[in-house]
């Protein structure tokens, strides 16, 4: 699929765009940005200037605490990323966000965006349905690090996105899901074959 009718269709959740609307009002501003693994697309202490959408691979946001860098977001194809309380208080950013993978980015700066919020109703009604998504999202997954138990995080997580589980490097994953390195390494190890044996002779199920 073209990455153009790629965000089409991902606008579509939200409002009914035709393909007409979208190339006139909304393609003109839309910037194509490429980056190769592990270049830094927003770096802290800047102002984010896009809002990005990723048309190919992978991308991570993460902030710094001490020495350590803690995972809060990382998104694949089809999926938005971008510094989320920088770019809409437009005040420096204290994320980092990175490509995981060589990454292909349809972008909008903030100026841009509001130009295009400007055109009609239903371009800022479509702009408050998208922040809002993004909004719940966040929600839902702050709320998942306290509700529920680092084994039934990684279980949910596997669930619902098993490509990542190969895709990103543990250490990412662990930091993102909340979960110590070596207890992630546990519970991945029982992913490998369908029901590995315990030592008592019965089957570990994780899932």
């Amino acid at each position: 699929m073209d990455s153009l009718d790629y965000f089409l269709e991902f606008l579509n959740k939200f409002i009914p765009l035709s393909q007409p609307d979208f190339i006139a009002i909304i393609a003109p501003y839309l910037r194509v940005r490429k980056f190769k693994r592990r270049e830094i697309i927003t770096a802290p202490g800047t102002v984010e200037e896009y809002f990005n959408f990723i048309t190919t691979g992978l991308v991570r946001k993460y902030f710094k605490k001490d020495a350590e860098e803690v995972n809060t977001q990382i998104s694949t194809e089809g999926q938005i990323i971008h510094s989320q309380e920088s770019f809409h208080s437009q005040t420096p950013s204290d994320y980092t966000v990175e490509a995981v993978e060589a990454s292909v980015l349809l972008s909008l700066t903030y100026e841009d965006l509001n130009k295009i919020y400007s055109t009609s109703a239903a371009m800022e009604k479509m702009g408050r349905l998208v922040v809002t998504y993004v909004m719940v999202l966040n929600g839902r997954w702050q709320m998942s690090l306290v509700k529920y138990s680092p084994r039934d995080r990684f279980v949910q997580f596997v669930q619902k996105n098993p490509e990542l589980i190969q895709r990103v490097p543990q250490k990412y994953l662990a930091s993102l899901l909340n979960i110590q390195p070596e207890t992630f390494s546990r519970f991945k190890h029982l992913l490998k074959g369908n029901h590995p044996r315990s030592r008592g002779g019965g089957e570990v199920n994780l899932l």
